[in-house]
């Protein structure tokens, strides 16, 4: 047994406590003992250990008080509470403050033995666990979201004060400027960040499956139900749900949804036996909500209920001034990832990117930046490397510039090359759905299919 494993002894009884310590000592572990709660309260205070083993009953500070430090300061750590007064309420009421297990006196040396292996085995998932999410935490830190750019500084200035509340909160934005990542910083940076964050996409999932999947379903609800299954939201409690793409939700749900917002519960499919929640909502959208109210598509009260902090990120052609710092950090990323010495790239192929209008945003350019490095021998990306369809890509300012010259101009011919233009534009963010693209261009999806074919645009 390894001596790196620490674990304090707490006892007011000598005799009790020494032979508790001979005990765990036999057995290999690295042991303190304390003789008041005070004492061992100090200790924790100042040191680590893997498990703590405490009298409940102590004068001055209890085992309770001592279980209350430990969750303060040292959650990993495990406790187990020994006690002569043997009650069925001191039992449940210490194992609801939080203690690993229960030993009465006498100590009986095997149950120790026992009970001490698993609180090291459940010690050791809670510090993989704490350590992971810090890790998630350092990942999705504001810091990490690229952008030095008026339009990102009016970002940032937004979410640190949405992270000091708990209201719902709308983000808006094209398809690719980063949503989830600003969502899951949210999250990681509040109150919440040791509940969980469950991300939903409501357009990726079929109609007749996003109801089961958002609210779960009982035993027998319908056909394939072969058994009880919660929903996100039950498993987003005391959490964050995140709902993306929430303009796409159908009609019938966004009903449900609002009562879930109203009365802080959910009923599963095929129940009427309300489930009671504590979820944040953050939700997201590429179309645009306000449009969709008046076009009858959403619910008014649900896109108020869910709109009470917005926050808009920009499209990339907004901050061109940011390609610099992303493309140099997308470079960093890829060449690590892929095991390549760092890449830098040319003035002039910058100077590309920063004339490209970038319809796929910030995804569009971390994508461009990864087949670049993927495809490439040098450990300098030049102009060469960039793909055609952006190296003819003119300034988004001047793209609908049309001047009229003294030879006069095709009016019919210029207006088709603008519409055909914006198509392109309003079909690539919606990621190809005609539907979603349609709500950008502000018309009828027939009306969009009906244009395409007119124009021989290829689909």
């Amino acid at each position: 047994m390894s001596d790196a494993i620490k674990i304090l002894v707490v006892d007011d009884d000598d005799s009790g406590r020494d032979a508790l310590t001979m005990l765990l000592r036999s057995l290999g572990y690295t042991v303190t003992s304390a003789a008041t709660g005070e004492i061992a309260i100090d200790l924790i205070d100042r040191e680590q250990y893997h498990v703590v083993v405490s009298d409940l009953f102590l004068p001055n500070k209890s085992g309770f008080d001592i279980m209350q430090n430990v969750q303060k300061v040292a959650p990993a750590t495990e406790v187990i509470v020994v006690t002569g007064h043997a009650s069925a309420q001191s039992a449940v009421r210490a194992m609801k403050e939080g203690a690993f297990d229960y030993i009465t006196k006498p100590i009986d040396f095997d149950e120790l033995k026992i009970v001490v292996t698993k609180a090291l085995q459940q010690q050791k998932l809670k510090s993989e666990n704490i350590y992971l999410r810090r890790q998630l935490q350092g990942r999705f830190e504001f810091s990490n979201i690229i952008g030095s750019s008026p339009a990102m500084n009016r970002v940032f200035e937004r979410m640190s004060r949405i992270v000091k509340t708990d209201s719902s909160v709308l983000i808006t934005g094209e398809s690719g400027t980063g949503k989830e990542l600003v969502s899951r910083a949210l999250h990681f940076n509040g109150a919440r960040t040791e509940r969980p964050f469950v991300a939903v996409n409501c357009g990726a999932i079929p109609e007749s499956l996003l109801e089961s999947e958002l609210f779960g379903h009982v035993k027998g609800a319908f056909t394939g139900a072969i058994k009880d299954k919660p929903g996100k939201f039950e498993s987003a409690n005391h959490g964050t749900i995140f709902l993306d793409e929430i303009g796409t939700m159908p009609h019938h749900l966004q009903a449900k949804l609002l009562r879930v917002l109203q009365e802080h519960e959910v009923e599963r499919v095929g129940s009427n036996k309300p489930v009671k929640l504590h979820v944040r909502i953050i939700s997201a959208t590429n179309a645009d909500l306000e449009t969709l109210v008046k076009q009858g598509l959403f619910r008014e009260d649900l896109y108020y209920r869910l709109n009470v902090i917005p926050l808009h990120l920009p499209p990339l052609r907004e901050r061109q001034e940011d390609i610099l710092h992303l493309t140099a950090f997308f470079l960093e990323k890829q060449c690590r990832l892929m095991g390549r010495p760092l890449c830098s790239i040319t003035k002039q192929a910058l100077e590309v990117l920063e004339r490209y209008v970038w319809p796929g945003n910030v995804r569009e350019l971390e994508n461009l930046v990864e087949r670049m490095v993927a495809l490439t021998d040098s450990t300098q990306l030049t102009v060469d490397d960039i793909p055609t369809k952006i190296l003819g890509e003119k300034p988004s300012k001047d793209e609908l510039c049309v001047k009229m010259t003294s030879d006069g101009i095709d009016l019919i011919a210029t207006l088709s090359r603008i519409e055909q233009n914006l198509i392109v534009q309003a079909l690539h963010s919606a990621g190809g759905v005609k539907a979603k693209a349609a709500v950008l261009l502000g018309i009828n999806r027939t009306t969009l299919v009906e244009k395409i074919k007119r124009l021989k645009m290829e689909e």
